[in-house]
C-alpha cells in the first residue's frame, strides 16, 4: 500500500466513523476531510473544488428545486383527496398512501413527498381512528422505493449514472434504473401493505392518535393574581427566569377582557391579571403558594385558553439539518423573536413536560405551537420545521400545476431524446420555474438541500482520488480475497448487502460515492460488465430501512409515529432480505455480465 493510499483508507475510515456518530454534522465532516486530503497532497490541489461543478451536484440542486416547485403548485393535491377514502382496511391504508407516496418520489425528491404526504396520512388516521405509527414507517419506507424507479428520484441514482458516464462515456438515462427498480418498488409496496405494517410493535399500534401525544389539558391553568400577590409588578420574563426555578411558562395574560400575548416577556404582571400558565403539576404549586396567587383550574383549557378567534395551535415536526435542531428553546426564543408559544415537545412518542426551556431539540422531535393563526403558518415555516395539518390552498400558485407538469415533462421529453442532457434539461426546467413564480426568488435557495450539496461536492474530489491512487482496485481485490472465488453474480450479491448495510448507517449519496468506483473495479478484476454491478450499488445505497438514521425520511417519520429507534428493524429487515432475493435475478436479467 502506498502512502497515498493509506493517508486516503485512513480519511476514509476517520470520515466514515464520524458519519456513523460524531459530534459534527456530515457536510462539515466531508468539507474537512477533503482540506485534510489537499493538504496531505493526496488530492491535487487544482482538483480540491471541482467536485462542486460536478453533473451530479448540479442534478440534485435542480431536482430539489423542481420538487418544490411541484409541491407549490398543488399538482399532488388532487391525488391527495381521492386518496382520502382509501382507509376501509389498514392494508388498504398503509398500501394507498405508500403507493403514492412512492409514484411522487419517483418524480420528485423523496424527502419532499414525504413531506406532502405526512399531513394526510396522519389526518386519515385520526377519521380511521387508526394509529399513525401503523402509516408513517410504510410511508416513509414506500417514499424511499419510489426513488429506486428514475434516476432523478433518489441522489444515489444520480451518481451512479454520471459515474458511468464518466467510466464509460455515456450515463445511464433516466429510464435505465425503471425495470430493476420499478420491480423493486412494486415488491416492497406488496410486502408492506400486506405483512410489514402488521411487523411494527403492538405498543405503538395501540396508540390511537397523534393527538395523545399531547395530553395538555392538564398542565395548562389559569391563575388569578390578587392584591397583595409577590407577583405584581414584576415582568413576565423575570418572573419565568425566577432564581426559584419555578418552571412555569405564561402563554397569555388576560387583563379586562382582552388577550396579550405579543411582547409577553416584557409586560408587568397587575393585581385583577389572570395568567395563563403552562407547568407541572408541582411547579403549580410551588408557583402559587410562593407568590401568593389563586389557582382557577383547567377545566377548559383547550377550549377557552389555547383558542381565540386569532389564535391557533400546529403540530409540527424538526426534520434533519433544521435551523433550531441542536438548539434550545432559550436560543430560539420563540416568544420574544416570533411571538409564538412553544407548548409541547415529544420525542419518540413520549411527551416532554418538565424544563422544555432546557431541551435540546433532536431531528424527529414533534413540537406544539400556539400562535396567530395568520402568521403561525409563516413561522412554523420560516423555522424550517414541517407542519402536521393539511396543506392549505396557496392562492395564485394552485392553478399553476399544469404548468410545473408540463414544464418538467419538456425537460424529460428533450433529455430523452438526446436533445441536451440530463443536468441542463433540469436546470433549464427549474429556471424557468422559478420565472413563473412556482418557486419565489426567496425560496429558492431555501429549496436546496446545502449540506447534501456540500457533501457531495467534497467527497467526489475524495472519491475520484481513492480511483486514481489505486485504492478501490486495492479494495476490490481484498472482496475478491475474501470472496474465495465465488461467481460474480454472489459477488454481485454481496457487494448489494454491503452497499445496504452501510447506507443504513451512513449518508446514502456518501455510500454511493465509496462504493461505484468499488464495484467498477471489481466488475473489471473479473471480466464481466460494470453495469450490473454499478446497479447493485445504486439498489443498496438507496434501500436504509434498518434505523432512523439511514434516511431522512425514517428520521422525520419518527416523532409523530412514536417509533423507537429499534422498531425499524422489524420492518426493514424483512423488506431488505425480500429486496435482495429480487433484486440480485432481476439485475443479472436486465443487465446481463
Amino acid at each position: 500500500m502506498s502512502l497515498d493510499q493509506a493517508l486516503l483508507t485512513a480519511i476514509l475510515v476517520a470520515v466514515f466513523a464520524l458519519f456513523a456518530k460524531g459530534p459534527w454534522r456530515y457536510d462539515v465532516v466531508a468539507f474537512a476531510a477533503l482540506l485534510l486530503a489537499v493538504l496531505l497532497g493526496a488530492v491535487p490541489a487544482g482538483q480540491a473544488f471541482a467536485g462542486f461543478g460536478h453533473p451530479a451536484v448540479i442534478t440534485v440542486a435542480a431536482v430539489l428545486v423542481i420538487s418544490r416547485a411541484l409541491s407549490n403548485s398543488g399538482a399532488l393535491d388532487m391525488v391527495l383527496r381521492l386518496l382520502a377514502p382509501a382507509t376501509a382496511t389498514p392494508s388498504l391504508h398503509v398500501g394507498a398512501l405508500s403507493g403514492v407516496a412512492a409514484a411522487a418520489s419517483a418524480l420528485m425528491n423523496n424527502v419532499g413527498a414525504l413531506a406532502l404526504m405526512m399531513p394526510l396520512a396522519l389526518q386519515s388516521a385520526a377519521k380511521a381512528e387508526r394509529s399513525p405509527s401503523i402509516l408513517l414507517m410504510p410511508l416513509s419506507f414506500g417514499s424511499i422505493l419510489g426513488g429506486l424507479v428514475t434516476m432523478i428520484g433518489t441522489p444515489p441514482n444520480i451518481i451512479i449514472a454520471t459515474y458511468r458516464g464518466e467510466r464509460l462515456g455515456e450515463p445511464f438515462s433516466m429510464f435505465d434504473f425503471t425495470p430493476v427498480g420499478g420491480v423493486l418498488a412494486l415488491v416492497g409496496l406488496i410486502f408492506i401493505a400486506l405483512v410489514g405494517w402488521r411487523l411494527i410493535p403492538g405498543e405503538r399500534r395501540a396508540r390511537l392518535t397523534a393527538a395523545e401525544l399531547f395530553d395538555i389539558e392538564d398542565y395548562v391553568a389559569e391563575i388569578k393574581v390578587p392584591k397583595g400577590s409577590d407577583a405584581i409588578g414584576l415582568k413576565v420574563g423575570e418572573l419565568e427566569d425566577s432564581p426559584e426555578d419555578f418552571g412555569v411558562s405564561v402563554i397569555a395574560i388576560m387583563r379586562r377582557g382582552n388577550r396579550i400575548v405579543r411582547w409577553l416577556r416584557r409586560e408587568a404582571i397587575k393585581a385583577g391579571d389572570i395568567l395563563i400558565v403552562e407547568a407541572d403539576p408541582d411547579g403549580f404549586d410551588k408557583f402559587v403558594s410562593t407568590l401568593g396567587l389563586d389557582f382557577i383550574g383547567t377545566e377548559q383549557a383547550r377550549g377557552n385558553l389555547l383558542y381565540s378567534e386569532d389564535m391557533a395551535l400546529i403540530e409540527a415536526v424538526v426534520p434533519p439539518r433544521s435551523r433550531i435542531e441542536g438548539r434550545t428553546p432559550a436560543l430560539v426564543r420563540f416568544r420574544s423573536r416570533y411571538g409564538i408559544n412553544l407548548l409541547a415537545v415529544a420525542r419518540q412518542g413520549k411527551p416532554f413536560r418538565d424544563r422544555l426551556r432546557s431541551l435540546q431539540f433532536r431531528a424527529g422531535d414533534v413540537l406544539l405551537l400556539q400562535g396567530e393563526e395568520d402568521t403561525l403558518a409563516e413561522v412554523v415555516a420560516a423555522l424550517g420545521l414541517l407542519p402536521l395539518a393539511e396543506r392549505g390552498w396557496q392562492v395564485g400558485k394552485r392553478h399553476q400545476a399544469g404548468i410545473a407538469i408540463g414544464v418538467f415533462g419538456l425537460a424529460i421529453v428533450a433529455a430523452t431524446l438526446g436533445l441536451t442532457s440530463l443536468p441542463v434539461a433540469l436546470c433549464a426546467a427549474a429556471a424557468l420555474m422559478v420565472m413563473a413564480n412556482l418557486v419565489p426568488a426567496r425560496e429558492l435557495y431555501e429549496a436546496i438541500d446545502w449540506p447534501v450539496i456540500v457533501l457531495l461536492g467534497s467527497m467526489i474530489p475524495l472519491a475520484g482520488a481513492l480511483e486514481a491512487s489505486g485504492t478501490t482496485e486495492l479494495a476490490a481485490r481484498g472482496i475478491l480475497a475474501v470472496a474465495g472465488g465465488l461467481s460474480p453474480v454472489l459477488v454481485l450479491a454481496l457487494l448489494l448487502v454491503v452497499t445496504m448495510t452501510l447506507s443504513d448507517i451512513l449518508n446514502n449519496a456518501a455510500t454511493a460515492l465509496v462504493m461505484a468506483p468499488i464495484a467498477s473495479s471489481l466488475a473489471t478484476s473479473m471480466g464481466v460488465s460494470s453495469d450490473a454491478f454499478l446497479m447493485a450499488v445504486a439498489v443498496g445505497a438507496s434501500c436504509a430501512f434498518l434505523t432512523p438514521i439511514g434516511h431522512q425520511n425514517n428520521t422525520l417519520v419518527m416523532g409523530p409515529g412514536g417509533y423507537q429507534f429499534g422498531d425499524y428493524w422489524r420492518l426493514g429487515l424483512p423488506l431488505e432480505v425480500l429486496l435482495t432475493l429480487v433484486a440480485v435475478p432481476m439485475i443479472v436479467w436486465i443487465w446481463p455480465l
